[in-house]
């Protein structure tokens, strides 16, 4: 059922849309090499293949999983050969990410003298897997994700193609099976179609009808797509931080679930929860980090699915209770007046003397013990290096439990600066 021309496809409305540029150069025979990025079953071959038939160009695939250098080597050489024939050839790549960088420069100076005109097909972000030399060279495009809708119209034409399709059959199916195969695909056209031929052999025993109990056992293991190492899997993760971070717990709880049951790792999960607990919570509830090690442990101990839950309840937590980064902010402030200072030398007032000559050299002199004074602080001696003087880093938050230790720190540092400039009077 691959679609033999431009208005066959289905999906792809924006970048094929009779206006696009893209349209106009494929039928103008007008091809340029470029890069195809999109989900699984979206028309990356099939758009190639297209191109190929626009172009007059000999149709040439190789996979990056199955070839290697010297096939690719022999491939471009065959694309010379029929270059100085006066034939062009279209140079399909599939799964182009899995080339390393020597494989994929190979490419360039056959792309250069036009020898071949290169499609390379991805379900990874270009910018992270190609090198930019091949980049340079191509044009990306981002084909998306197939909607329900548009997999419908492949499904029924499918159906009603007796040449290529399953029309001989004279199948029958409701219209909400349609549907429900079309959700299942998640996208995936390629897959809907699996999926409908493999209800219609099901089907053949059962008088040519595609019943829901049927349907229930072709769609009983279905799962949603997800890449444990890819961009899709960062996207993910990065929704359930910012979720968490935005106080809306409903879309935290949906995310995560989104990456549980892709098979994401609970314990990857665990830990970033973890950290959201320290970067974005911190002080503001510190109630959230303790909260955050006892699900990881719920989990370590209950295992899936049930510690699921404890994972569910925390991200609900955290996405509902107070935030400040506060304690971050300070974290690497300290840090990078670390790299700046270098190593400056303790003061001598807060230096440890336990011995005699230490005591001689002025260790310890002049210390102030702060149970002593009135108040409880000495307020007049420094805790930082003499060329640094006194540092801010930490800067409360008016929210949660960090609003009183605001008021607190603001009063204290306050006064601090006053005992420092009365000792300078």
């Amino acid at each position: 059922m691959r679609p033999r021309t431009l208005d066959e496809m289905v999906g792809q409305r924006r970048l094929l849309a009779e206006a696009s540029a893209l349209r106009r150069a494929i039928q103008a025979g007008r091809v340029h090499s470029m890069v195809l990025w999109g989900p699984p079953g979206c028309g990356k071959t099939t758009l190639a293949l297209l191109l190929a038939q626009h172009a007059d160009a000999q149709f040439v695939a190789i996979s990056a999983v199955l070839s290697g250098l010297p096939q690719v080597r022999e491939v471009l050489a065959q694309a010379q050969a029929r270059f100085d024939a006066g034939q062009r050839t279209l140079l399909f790549v599939d799964e182009v990410h899995r080339f390393n960088k020597v494989q994929q420069d190979a490419f360039l100076p056959h792309i250069e003298r036009g020898t071949i005109v290169f499609v390379g097909a991805t379900t990874e972000n270009p910018s992270f897997e190609l090198n930019s030399a091949l980049l340079s060279r191509c044009r990306v495009h981002v084909l998306e994700s197939v909607s329900a809708d548009d997999i419908v119209l492949a499904l029924r034409q499918a159906l009603t193609d007796g040449e290529r399709g399953l029309g001989e059959r004279g199948l029958q199916i409701a219209a909400a099976a349609l549907n429900e195969i079309a959700s299942a695909a998640d996208g995936d056209v390629r897959r809907a179609l699996t999926l409908l031929e493999i209800a219609a052999d099901i089907a053949v025993g059962e008088g040519g009808v595609i019943t829901e109990a049927t349907l229930h056992q072709v769609l009983a293991d279905r799962t949603r797509r997800f890449d444990k190492g890819g961009e899709q899997f960062y996207d993910q993760i990065s929704a359930l931080h910012k979720s968490v971070r935005s106080s809306n717990p409903d879309a935290a709880v949906y995310w995560l679930a989104r990456m549980l049951d892709g098979g994401a790792d609970p314990a990857y999960l665990a830990r970033r929860l973890t950290r959201m607990a320290v970067e974005d919570i911190g002080l503001a509830d510190p109630r959230a980090l303790q909260m955050a090690i006892d699900a990881w442990d719920t989990f370590d101990r209950l295992g899936s699915p049930e510690g699921e839950l404890a994972l569910a309840q925390l991200t609900l937590y955290l996405a509902s209770t107070a935030k400040s980064n506060a304690a971050y902010k300070a974290w690497n402030a300290a840090r990078a007046d670390v790299r700046e200072y270098g190593t400056q030398p303790v003061p001598m007032h807060i230096r440890n003397a336990p011995t005699k000559l230490m005591k001689q050299l002025g260790y310890g002199n002049d210390y102030q013990y702060d149970h002593d004074v009135d108040g409880g602080v000495a307020l007049g001696q420094t805790g930082f290096p003499d060329a640094m003087g006194e540092r801010v880093y930490y800067d409360p938050v008016g929210r949660g439990m960090e609003g009183k230790l605001k008021e607190k720190l603001d009063a204290l540092r306050a006064a601090r600066a006053q005992a420092r400039g009365e000792r300078k009077a």
